[in-house]
Parts: C-alpha cells; structure tokens; sequence
C-alpha cells in the first residue's frame, strides 16, 4: 500500500452538542453535527469505536404486515432480532479506520489484510478483531489519544463485506466512548439500499482542537471510493477472508 500527500476538503461552521444528563449519551445528527472531545474533557485515554447491528424480522423472512388491525404505535417499528449467527442471517459489516499522521504517514486499520494497527505504537488505532456474525459485543477499535498530537485526521467507515444485505436491512450503529463524557452515538439509518461502504465519521486535530464529526456518508463502491472521496490517495486491491469454521 503505497501513500501520497492528498488535500482535505474544507468544513463549513461547525454545530457543537453537548451530552444529555438523562442519558449520558450525545447523538449526532444532520443539524448537530459535531463535538469538541477537548470541550467533553475527553481528549485523552483510549476512545473506544464500536460498531453494533441487528437486522428486522421482515428482511429475514416474509414481511409482516398485520394491516389496519395492528396497533397504531407499531405501524412503522418492525421487530428486530439480534443477528447472532450465521444461520439467522448472513450479514457481516467491517469497521475500519484510514488515518493519516502528523509527519504525513497514511494508513488504513481493518480486518481486510490483517491491518490491525497498534495502540502504543504508530498508527495508534487498534482494531480489537473481525466480528463476522452480530455478536453483542461487535467490533470494536481503540484510538489511544494520549498520542493525540500525533493525528492529523481519521476517517471512520464501515463497509458491508461481500454477499451481504444493504445498509437499508441492518440496524447499525457506531458508538465512541471517550474516557471521561458522554458517548457519542452515530446511527446508519439513512436510506441507501445499493450503498456497500458508509463514512461514518471524521476526527481532525486542528491546534490541539480533537473534533468529531458526523460523515454518514454511503458509496455505492468500496474503500477505494471513500479514498477518492475525502482525497486519502492509497492505493487498493481487491482483499478476502480467511474461512471461518464458527
């Protein structure tokens, strides 16, 4: 994987949130878009990225309709069940990280390659392993922000690995859990039923200033695309996984 000297795309005014005291959780949405990890008190440690899903019961078998004689309130919340194993239903989503560091080093973190990463060393990002079946615990990657000075953006996507639903069938959601704060919920509910990579957030560091912002941004292709996208300049082949007896 080779590397090149990209430019990153401007950011127009920046929408901060806060976290909410009955829930301890900020989500980010289209019109709160952003949050200051430094405001939060939350700049240091390791932030937690997990990424979860489940999938509705009407994409697994036929949809259940139940008419006019369903209860109003549950029109439009389908059931969901937890997408645990593979023979409940064949999704697996893959949450990665392309990163670039202060001294111009570019990188990406996913299970793709066995590009794990490293905490306490460069790059910082640690992707905890590849979760292949919905398990509750999902997947998850560390970014140690003791060495914060060291970033100069991140991207964090998540892209749907081969033969798998759409986006528009899965119920996923990204959370960070920073050290110290509320975490920090980003939900990939937009439709998209073709989309096969999301970027799902960003993190700059401007002048010691770590900001999260809300990407939710869905390509028809895959990380090549998100490259080109948000100008990374790496360069991509097609990538599989090993067989699984689980």
């Amino acid at each position: 994987m080779s590397f090149w000297d990209g430019l990153w795309r401007g950011s127009g005014a920046t929408q901060f949130d806060s976290g909410s005291a009955a829930t301890n959780s900020i989500e980010l949405t289209k019109r709160h878009g952003a949050v200051s990890l430094n405001k939060q008190g939350a700049a240091t440690g390791n932030l937690r990225v997990n990424l979860s899903w489940r999938m509705r019961t009407s994409d697994i078998g036929a949809p259940e309709r139940g008419g006019v004689l369903r209860h109003p309130s549950k029109l439009f919340k389908p059931d969901v069940v937890q997408a645990h194993t593979e023979s409940m239903v064949n999704v697996d989503l893959d949450l990665g990280c392309l990163y670039e560091l202060s001294d111009g080093t570019k990188g990406v973190v996913q299970p793709l390659g066995n590009f794990f990463g490293e905490l306490n060393a460069p790059p910082y990002i640690k992707l905890s392993g590849d979760d292949r079946f919905g398990s509750g615990s999902g997947e998850t990657i560390f970014i140690n922000l003791d060495h914060r000075d060291e970033f100069k953006r991140l991207l964090v996507f998540v892209y749907i690995y081969d033969q798998t639903p759409a986006f528009d069938r899965t119920h996923a959601v990204v959370t960070l859990y920073p050290s110290n704060g509320p975490r920090i919920e980003i939900s990939l509910d937009e439709r998209a039923p073709q989309a096969r990579s999301c970027a799902v957030f960003s993190l700059e560091n401007v002048k010691g200033e770590l900001t999260v912002r809300r990407e939710v941004r869905f390509v028809y292709g895959f990380q090549a695309e998100l490259d080109r996208l948000y100008g990374w300049g790496l360069q991509w082949g097609r990538g599989y996984k090993s067989k699984t007896g689980r």
